[in-house]
């Protein structure tokens, strides 16, 4: 292949670079290709708003769902301030209050603050790194329509008195069935649990984006920071997110099943639930704030008009971040009677990472010093982002320590806290990032005017409301209390408290108006109204981003590369056309960003939505106990689901097709340069951290009764059956891999004999897998050790399960010409998932019949 980056050679359209395949689709650059650039982008005529999936599209929606959501929560919030601006009173009584700050929090955490900056990368991202959309478009409309289904289910169940009122954080005991028996725990959890799975799905989509669809030429050293705080945040929602989905398994099935996890009386712990939410809650801090640091750090150049000091410092920051980040949980667990010597470490952790925090606001603060800074709105709210957020790392730098926080705990000085870091830290940069990037999306100004006076009381009203709350929690006013007496010198901070809390609104409202009619009052605001060096300024507007994708040699593109708009709006970059009559973008290399092959993106449709839809249904008729219609929208559901994996992996030609630039690629890959097997893998690495986290869960719950474990009158497990079961588990591998090497020695009739037995021995691990446990009496309800046996046991047998499926799902496409000697991608990812389930399989059952042996021994 000739070198990517070369310029473009005067040749006729369809003639390929020396020594390359021939060429299939000529590109043009001319006035016909632009023509079909544009008709194969373009939305649908009819419901384009449940159909398109475009990330201009979704990202647009999925940022305005999420400020809805933010104003939800924040009307809850004034609600609360009015019946605690006085002693005593009575607007709402205890049960309607646990509701409006359960919500409130709830939504806030889970519904605003990771869902917006999930919806802010999907709409810039993909201009930012040169390409047209993410990988994987239909996934982004999937992730969009669960969350906002999700949502909607969630902050509904206010309105019919089924509200969660556990907290936002859902501490067992009280939210177990003894205590909780209605189904508002259950809303929290199935509702939430929707929402967490979106979430992972769009940090799949933003991982091997950042990774494998960038600009020719965009090395990860010159790749954007915005992109590698993305890229640390979506790593960890892989990672963090999945111990709250375990949480959640564990409780709904303590709840609905009666398998005791949390049940101190049957050897559960309500501690376990602390464990594992914070494992999640505490990264969550930063997964919050990562983005919008990385928000401002690429805003910054445009306002200080010089380039942003310490880049890499800034991004090993960012990695630091989210590696100590993962050490921290215990930092919300001070005063649960753990020892000392735990106490210390974590509270050293929790110092730590105030030195990675430091570097990246002491490199914005070098960034103004070294520029020529020009206040526009955007760096208005940035800058009160700095002060606010100071504030709040340095009393989070208090807390941090043991003795302080034992004093301060469960006050509300920890409420002044973590919204000082929250709203200082995350509200605030959103805030500038929609004057800023509003103009990339409408083509049109938010006004000056408006946005000093919605700043100013925004900031003044949030210091007055919040401020006084770190003085009250210090004269011993507690956390969730809906009212209290009036002699006990809280009466003037809750006043001031609740007074301002409304000046804040007003700034919010202001902001509100201003966006909705600036489309007709605010002044055009041209290419690139901020003169920003970033790339996403390049795209023209249309679906399609780029007119040609440019090669990309700086950090600063538009500032240092002085002929790519020449260039893209010429049609002289790569895939200036679109011949195949369908959607594309480049797939390049990870490191060095070396265009490797076109990928045809899925065009508009109803999959996503109605796949999500019916989901969301089958939830909610599921919570609310229509168990007949749950399972009957469930099957739909499958069906849906079933119809859009056999539309993947589409049957296209092994030619190459022009590129553009003098480079011809091909359309398709079997191997690890396929976004589908760095989708796959990244899923696996979520589904690892599940595992990981049933498997704490069985080692923490024996720590809580360690002499009886398994616990008196349970069998001790003997070595037989698992050996057995893991033999089987191996051989079903080891079939499937015969099953990929004779696919590639072109021998389909043993392909297709190797698969069915490999589908046959794993329905046999599943049955001896339940036979073996049945035969040891291990009662999943009697006691936590049973319900941690049957929990981390079926959750791996489902996985093996779903290899079956895999392999009779191989066949099938296999028997239809879909899989054949050089077409293999299914084949492969099918084949990841076996190497993944095998060896967490075998370790599961290694501990399940050995550690009780270990404990039991004298």
């Amino acid at each position: 292949m000739t070198h990517t980056l070369a310029p473009r050679e005067a040749r006729p359209a369809g003639v390929p670079a020396p020594g390359v395949a021939p060429v299939l689709y000529p590109q043009s650059s001319g006035p016909d290709g632009l023509e079909r650039l544009n008709a194969a982008w373009a939305p649908p005529s009819r419901f384009a708003f449940f159909t398109e999936v475009n990330n201009t599209h979704i990202g647009v929606i999925y940022i305005a769902t999420g400020f809805l959501f933010f104003l939800g929560a924040g009307v809850l919030a004034l609600l609360m301030r009015i019946q605690l601006a006085y002693p005593g009173l009575t607007y709402l009584d205890a049960d309607r209050y646990n509701q409006f700050f359960t919500m409130h929090g709830t939504v806030m955490m889970f519904l605003f603050a990771v869902p917006i900056v999930e919806a802010f990368a999907v709409l810039l991202l993909p201009s930012m790194l040169g390409a047209r959309d993410m990988p994987f478009p239909r996934l982004s409309a999937l992730g969009y329509w669960a969350y906002a289904l999700g949502g909607a289910l969630v902050f509904a169940s206010l309105f019919f008195n089924i509200a969660p009122d556990g907290g936002w954080f859902m501490y067992p005991p009280l939210t177990g069935p003894k205590y909780s028996p209605g189904i508002n725990a259950d809303v929290w959890i199935l509702g939430l649990g929707f929402v967490e799975i979106a979430a992972v799905a769009a940090a799949v989509e933003l991982i091997v984006g950042i990774l494998k669809t960038r600009a020719p030429g965009m090395t990860l050293a010159n790749m954007p920071i915005y992109a590698w705080y993305m890229l640390v945040t979506a790593a960890m929602i892989m990672i963090g997110m999945p111990a709250v989905i375990a949480a959640d398994i564990l409780l709904e099935l303590e709840r609905a099943f009666g398998m005791p996890f949390y049940d101190a009386t049957k050897g559960g712990d309500p501690l376990l639930w602390q464990h594992l939410f914070w494992l999640f809650g505490h990264p969550e801090v930063y997964i919050i704030f990562l983005p919008a640091a990385g928000m401002v750090s690429i805003m910054l150049p445009s306002f200080a008009r010089a380039k942003l000091v310490g880049h890499a410092w800034l991004a090993l920051a960012a990695i630091s971040v989210g590696f100590l980040s993962f050490g921290l949980w215990v930092h919300h667990m001070y005063a649960t009677g753990l020892p000392l010597l735990s106490l210390a470490y974590f509270s050293a952790a929790s110092s730590a990472i105030a030195i990675p925090m430091g570097i990246q606001v002491f490199a914005w603060i070098a960034t103004l010093w070294d520029g020529r800074p020009v206040l526009r709105m955007p760096l208005l709210f940035i800058l009160g982002f700095l002060f606010i957020f100071t504030i709040g790392g340095l009393t989070g730098v208090m807390v941090a320590a043991v003795p302080y926080d034992w004093q301060v705990h469960d006050s509300y000085f920890v409420v002044a806290h973590f919204h000082y870091v929250l709203i200082g830290g995350m509200v605030f940069p959103v805030f500038a990032a929609l004057y800023y990037w509003t103009p990339f999306v409408t083509k049109r100004m938010l006004s000056e005017r408006l946005g000093r006076w919605a700043f100013w009381l925004m900031f003044v009203g949030f210091n007055a409301a919040f401020f006084p709350m770190h003085i009250a929690g210090l004269r011993g006013m507690p956390r969730r209390i809906y009212t209290y007496p009036g002699d006990v010198g809280w009466n003037g901070l809750n006043v001031i408290s609740s007074v301002f809390s409304f000046v804040f609104a007003i700034g919010v409202l202001i902001f509100v108006i201003d966006f909705v009619t600036h489309r007709k009052t605010g002044r055009i605001a041209g290419d690139n109204p901020w003169r920003a060096p970033s790339l996403e300024w390049l795209s023209a507007g249309a679906a399609h981003g780029f007119r040609s994708l440019v090669p990309v040699r700086s950090r600063y593109p538009l500032w240092d590369q002085a002929d790519i708009k020449e260039i893209e709006l010429a049609g002289h970059g790569y895939l200036p056309d679109a011949p195949t009559r369908e959607r594309e973008s480049l797939v390049t290399s990870p490191i060095t960003g070396e265009p490797e092959r076109i990928i045809r993106l899925p065009g508009p449709g109803w999959t996503a939505f109605l796949a999500a839809l019916a989901s969301a249904v089958a939830l909610a008729a599921g919570t609310l106990g229509f168990t007949i219609i749950a399972i009957a929208v469930s099957i739909v559901a499958a069906a849906i689901y079933l119809f859009w994996l056999w539309s993947m992996d589409p049957l296209l030609p092994r030619e190459f097709a022009d590129a553009g630039r003098g480079v011809s690629l091909p359309l398709y890959s079997n191997g690890s340069d396929s976004v589908g097997w760095w989708g796959m893998v990244v899923l696996l690495i979520s589904d690892a951290a599940v595992v990981a986290s049933l498997i704490f869960a069985y080692l923490f719950l024996w720590t809580t009764r360690p002499g009886v474990w398994p616990p008196d009158g349970s069998q001790l497990p003997g070595f037989l059956g698992p050996v057995v079961i893991a033999v089987l588990v191996l051989v079903a591998h080891a079939l499937f891999e015969a099953a990929d090497q004779s696919n590639q020695r072109g021998q389909p009739r043993a392909t297709m004999v190797t698969l069915g037995a490999s589908a046959v021995m794993a329905a046999a691990v599943v049955l001896s897998g339940w036979l073996w446990l049945d035969s040891l009496g291990i009662d999943s309800t009697r006691h936590a050790y049973g319900a941690a046996v049957w929990t981390l046991l079926g959750y791996l047998g489902l996985h093996v399960a779903t290899g079956a499926g895999m392999a009779l799902w191989c066949l099938a496409r296999l028997s239809l010409g879909m899989i054949n000697s050089w077409r293999t991608l299914t084949l492969r990812i099918c084949l990841l998932w076996w190497r993944f389930t095998t060896p967490l399989t075998v370790i599961a059952l290694l501990l399940v019949a050995g550690f009780p042996h270990v404990v039991s021994s004298p």
